[in-house]
């Protein structure tokens, strides 16, 4: 039996759709997601915690859905629609969930914020969360090292009423 041989690419192109915007990036075929939008699109809203996707810190939505962006190569999302934290908001106005977390100091340091935001969008856009311990459940996938967590919880709760 003969031994056939593959070559890994170098670089993959991978085409994106990022905050509305048609991307096309030329990839090694490891790079993250999270890799792809921070280190080549400079969208350093994403941030990068513990890189195990424990921690929730990298969370985006990918065609609408939470995904952590520190698991998921991006050539495995080739062709899709990811909204970083710097596309929720349209028009030069934030979106409803940036505004409740400003009303509600949800937020201490700051660094889990971006990851907490789009996380609560998903957690919104899926329709599940009918409690606060609903909202808690669905949002454990997000860690607060600050302990932020209830004034988090209002701020979903008061987008869920806006919505």
């Amino acid at each position: 039996m003969a031994e056939t041989s593959r070559q890994i690419p170098e670089r993959i192109p991978v085409n994106l759709i990022v905050n509305g915007n048609r991307r096309t990036l030329d990839l090694a075929p490891w790079t993250t997601l999270l890799d792809a939008l921070r280190d080549h699109l400079d969208l350093t809203g994403t941030k990068k915690g513990c890189d195990h996707g424990q921690c929730g810190a990298c969370t985006v939505l990918v065609d609408g859905r939470r995904v952590n962006s520190c698991l998921t190569l991006a050539v495995m999302k080739d062709g899709a629609e990811v909204t970083t934290i710097e596309g929720l908001g349209r028009d030069g106005a934030l979106h409803p969930l940036q505004q409740a977390f400003i009303d509600h100091d949800a937020f201490q340091c700051g660094y889990c914020t971006p990851g907490q935001i789009c996380s609560a969008a998903g957690l919104l856009a899926e329709g599940h969360a009918k409690s606060t311990d609903d909202i808690r459940e669905l949002m454990s996938g997000n860690l607060c090292r600050c302990g932020g967590y209830p004034n988090i919880v209002a701020a979903i709760q008061q987008a869920m009423a806006q919505s």
